[in-house]
């Protein structure tokens, strides 16, 4: 089974009702054409007849909310403004050429007298006009004409009607808007810059290191990797690939793996191009780790954006709390005819570019967050030590609880809220999204959202959403907060239960005003995720027949789609924890699942090796998928996770190489990554992080994935600009093009994922461990009785030692023999004796202890010697 990530399934109303609501300023390339006569010349308003009902791509600010009614677009202006330029509607992108003769005209109406201004101008300081006039407005319409020469080429000039001045409040309406004459611009064509494509933020030392140049020759070309002092570091010849299907680009590859010497600024030269600059070197990644988990918190709702802790830029009260304009999230009502009742759900996180908060996207986001954890606590290689208490760009320090989980809590406590109510029609089922009544626009800071907010019908998806994500919730928690933990464990057992009952109720794919639908028509796959987690939570039987029973199960490409997990694809999430978190499958029904990640893992690492590029990812028909960025993140989940069972350099190469491809090695020569890299992505789709619209907002935060290529071009900006593109190039970093250039949790929460791996590897070098751990436990009902057995694996001997490791589950250490051990949380810290300090090469330290278990336990599988990770000798 093979379902594409159906995130356009709100295109129809978005690029139309989103539009109408709310104030679209991006950048439209009119359509080509030759300089004619008047009456046939070309045409630089896009949209100035408003016929199709939709506002794109006009503009209004904030203050003067924008709608099309009666054909006309018409901005609601407050009372009391002061100047003209304090309300203003307008429409941007507007090529002009120097020396041609314009003509503008259009039909205004006021609902109460006023002066406006038009504008013809620079876009930015120091917004030189090329037409400036007054013109008196009133309620009759009137045709108002003006004409002017162009002084200067423009590529982004703006055309704006400023409204504001009037000591009352009023509507202004205009319609049948035109700029005619001058030449049609030349098609759109990407600045790409140099040929020669790398990874611009740097290379693991003991890694892979591969680039792509795009080039008509059908020979080796020289290459040259040169340090930042301009020597010659390493050389060659490239190795020609022929023809790039998904960016339609002859191109050829080199590749410099053999050069480990560590270094900033070193570029790669072939045939006379020089590619950005870029590092070799150990742990380049830590601050992506840092960055895109710190996303999260960047896009809380019901919480102020402490300037303490992002930045005075990035700061911003709370949104969505009652207090005016906001209506807030601590009572919301149903859509009329939904419910009688009202939910306190505050808290999560705002989904996109919108304020909107969706279940389904907010489920795999904290899944993954939660797995980004839950993985330090088996994978011998990752550390648990960035992710901890105090560590993260969050308020919760000082709380003993590692930050990424304090941020998933964030989360978890809103989907939570989400649940029908006990007594209820349909109680334990899950609401599938809470958003605005209607489309709001950009910029809109979320403190400032004048829009109802409406919860919207519950679904079998979403109800599975909650099942999923809360029993992991439980197994997690349960060491940091019990009570929590039991509040989670109860939700996913009665959404499970509700879920049961309600199998098929399904989000209505019609219902896209003000916030995205978010439809999906098959939950086999969230039956077989909910399933998995609750098995692995509880060890109860019948959960695992669940997951033994669905017709997934087993199903490589079920499982695993060749494009990608995604919201509507998360049977992955189930497999790849069942895969490495204890459990009691059976020997076989482990290899079964391993075998799914295996198989799947050497797929995407087969399309790795084969792209000119390098990336994992290879769609139906070579079609790029709306937020196709988060499908090749998503396969590197994947791939990572393979490597972490299998130990087999070639998925983790495939995980380097993808990296490489977000990060600047692709046909666009651009880093998807905001903050990194030297042409990083910086005007992505989103309501605060709008600089693009208004220099005193910030653009994204570091860390902030944008969405990436997506064939099907489904924004007015994307439309016109991108059109005939190849499937790699439909990419665009404008605020409009909210296909191609949107930011999400969902999108992010993968990148943090394979971040924190890629910081897990260090240089990249396999690190030969210098001790082995034996840990055997004797259980009964209620207490257990565990031997360790530590022996020095090195060459020196260890004196004296420490070994450290985390229970995943309550277990209490009571009493000792061998070794001081201490115990805080989860946390053991096993300490040498006077007589045993000394562990000599070769030797063998034995010590034991008794203990008290709650619920289900598992014995820890990380163990480390004086900070050093051992070779686990038991583990499976």
């Amino acid at each position: 089974m093979f379902r594409r990530p159906a995130r356009s399934d709100r295109v129809s109303v978005l690029a139309g009702v989103l539009a109408a609501a709310g104030l679209l300023a991006g950048t439209l390339a009119p359509s080509a054409g030759a300089a004619q006569p008047l009456d046939e010349a070309h045409e630089v308003i896009v949209n100035g007849d408003f016929s199709a009902g939709t506002a794109a791509p006009w503009w209004s600010t904030a203050n003067s909310p924008v709608t099309v009614s009666d054909g006309r677009l018409c901005a609601d202006v407050p009372a009391g403004t002061d100047n003209a330029w304090d309300a203003i509607v307008g429409q941007s992108g507007l090529s002009l050429t120097a020396g041609e003769g314009y003509t503008l005209s259009y039909t205004a109406t006021s609902t109460a007298p006023v002066t406006i201004r038009t504008n013809v101008q620079m876009a930015t300081e120091p917004w030189s006009t090329e037409l400036a006039t007054a013109q008196p407005v009133g309620m009759t319409a009137e045709r108002v004409t003006e004409t002017f020469t162009a002084g200067a080429d423009h590529d982004a000039a703006q055309l704006v009607f400023q409204i504001g001045g009037s000591a009352a409040a009023l509507t202004f309406c205009v319609d049948d808007v035109s700029l005619r004459g001058g030449t049609a611009p030349p098609p759109y064509e990407p600045d790409t810059g140099s040929p020669v494509r790398v990874n611009q933020v740097g290379y693991l030392t003991h890694g892979p290191k591969a680039g792509t140049v795009v080039t008509d020759a059908a020979d080796p070309l020289p290459w040259r990797l040169d340090s930042a002092a301009g020597t010659r570091v390493a050389g060659g010849t490239t190795t020609p690939a022929g023809v790039d299907t998904a960016s339609r680009r002859q191109v050829h590859t080199f590749d410099f793996s053999a050069v480990t010497t560590t270094g900033e600024g070193y570029t790669v030269t072939v045939a006379g191009e020089k590619s950005e600059p870029f590092a070799i070197g150990d742990d380049l990644y830590a601050s992506l780790r840092t960055d895109a988990l710190a996303y999260f918190y960047h896009n809380r709702s019901g919480i102020e954006i402490d300037a303490d802790i992002v930045g005075e830029q990035y700061a911003r009260p709370a949104g969505h709390l009652g207090v005016s304009p906001n209506q807030g999230d601590n009572d919301v009502p149903c859509q009329p005819g939904v419910c009688d009742y009202r939910l306190d759900a505050a808290g999560g996180w705002y989904d996109a570019g919108d304020h909107g908060k969706y279940v389904v996207n907010g489920g795999i986001s904290v899944a993954q967050l939660m797995s980004t954890f839950e993985r330090t606590l088996y994978e011998e290689t990752a550390d648990a030590g960035p992710l901890g208490d105090g560590e993260l760009r969050l308020p919760e320090h000082g709380n003993a609880t590692p930050d990424i989980l304090d941020e998933a809590r964030w989360e978890l406590e809103f989907l939570m809220r989400m649940q029908v109510p006990a007594g209820e029609p349909l109680a334990g089922m899950a609401h599938h999204k809470l958003h605005d009544r209607a489309w709001t626009g950009l910029p809109l800071r979320p403190d400032h959202d004048p829009q109802p907010r409406e919860l919207h019908p519950p679904t079998t998806a979403a109800t599975l959403n909650l099942a999923a994500t809360a029993a992991q919730c439980a197994r997690l928690f349960q060491v940091y907060d019990a009570d929590f933990a039991a509040q989670c464990r109860s939700a996913a057992r009665s959404a499970w239960t509700a879920a049961k009952a309600h199998p098929g109720i399904l989000a209505d794919p019609q219902d896209a005003t003000g916030g995205g639908a978010y439809s999906d028509d098959d939950v086999r796959d969230e039956f077989y995720w909910a399933a998995a987690e609750l098995f692995l939570t509880t060890g109860e039987d019948g959960y695992r027949q669940e997951v033994l029973r669905s017709p997934l199960h087993g199903d490589t490409d079920a499982v695993f789609p060749r494009g990608g997990m995604s919201w509507g694809s998360v049977a992955g999430l189930g497999a790849l924890n069942l895969a490495s978190v204890p459990g009691k499958l059976s020997a076989d029904q482990l290899a079964t699942v391993r075998a799914m990640v295996t198989e799947a893992a050497d797929g995407y690492a087969a399309d790795s090796a084969r792209a000119a590029y390098g990336l994992p990812y290879a769609p139906d028909d070579g079609h790029y998928v709306w937020g196709s960025n988060s499908q090749v993140a998503n396969n590197m989940v994947v791939l990572g996770s393979a490597h972490d069972l299998t130990g087999r350099t070639v998925y983790r190469d495939a995980v380097l190489r993808g990296l490489d491809y977000l990060l600047g090695r692709n046909a666009l020569n651009q880093s998807y990554v905001t903050g990194y890299g030297e042409r990083d992505s910086r005007n992505q789709h989103h309501r605060f992080w709008a600089d693009q619209l208004d220099p005193a907002l910030p653009n994204p935060a570091p860390g902030s994935l944008a969405g990436g290529p997506n064939a099907s071009i489904e924004d007015p900006v994307a439309q016109a600009k991108l059109k005939g593109c190849a499937p790699a190039m439909c990419y665009i970093d404008d605020i409009e093009s909210w296909a191609t250039n949107e930011i999400t949790i969902n999108w992010n929460a993968p990148l943090a994922w394979v971040a924190s791996y890629v910081d897990d590897l260090g240089g990249g070098e396999p690190v030969k461990a210098q001790c082995e751990v034996t840990y055997t436990s004797q259980r009964w009902s209620n207490g257990f009785t565990t031997h360790v057995a530590l022996r020095n694996t090195g060459d020196h001997p260890v004196q004296p030692w420490r070994l450290d490791w985390t229970f995943a589950d309550r277990q209490q250490v009571t009493d000792a023999w061998g070794a001081d051990i201490g115990q805080t949380g989860p946390r053991v810290t096993a300490e040498a004796l006077s007589w045993n300090a000394t562990l000599a090469p070769g030797a063998t330290v034995r010590f034991g202890f008794n203990g008290r278990p709650t619920g289900l336990v598992h014995d820890p599988q990380v163990f480390r010697l004086n900070g050093k990770v051992c070779v686990t000798a038991s583990r499976g």
